[in-house]
């Protein structure tokens, strides 16, 4: 699959505000939301495969900065980043709904990956502190990074409106 230059490029561009945002090392109830508002601009304003790009990483760069201290998780928040993405981008057309759907659905992802399918299929169990950092928190920053991403699209909609 070839990727568009300009696809790569405004996820490269995305990623390097999402290594910022996690490398200030705020709390998670300020990071999660941020990261995710910046998943939910990149489907919206490039497409959902930027979303995925972005999403595939931002994890890795959680671990790697210690906000997220444990590795057999990172498939786990890759997974649901893929799905906020792919689902938003399903609905794009109905942002408000768009949102909604994708936060949900990274929830039912993660919160089924860490219940049933990583113990089953891998073997993994996790740690409750794990489990249940990885399932309604996940909804909740899904959902408040979500508003906020529909706020900054609204102004950057606004702006171009204004020239």
């Amino acid at each position: 699959m070839k990727i568009p230059i300009r696809t790569l490029t405004y996820s490269a561009l995305i990623l390097a505000l999402a290594i910022v945002v996690q490398s200030v090392k705020m709390p998670q109830y300020l990071t999660g939301p941020l990261v995710n508002a910046l998943l939910f601009t990149a489907s919206a304003l490039v497409g959902p495969l930027s979303g995925v790009l972005v999403g595939l990483f931002t994890p890795l760069l959680a671990f790697s900065f210690g906000i997220m201290p444990l590795a057999p998780a990172i498939p786990v928040i890759v997974l649901g980043n893929c799905f906020l993405a792919i689902f938003y981008g399903l609905f794009a057309k109905k942002p408000i709904l768009a949102v909604i759907v994708a936060a949900f659905a990274k929830f039912a992802v993660m919160t089924l990956s860490v219940y049933y399918l990583f113990p089953l299929l891998l073997q993994i169990t996790f740690p409750q502190q794990v489990v249940t950092m990885l399932t309604v928190p996940q909804l909740a920053t899904a959902l408040a990074g979500g508003a906020l991403a529909l706020f900054v699209l609204k102004a950057v909609q606004w702006q171009k409106i204004k020239r």
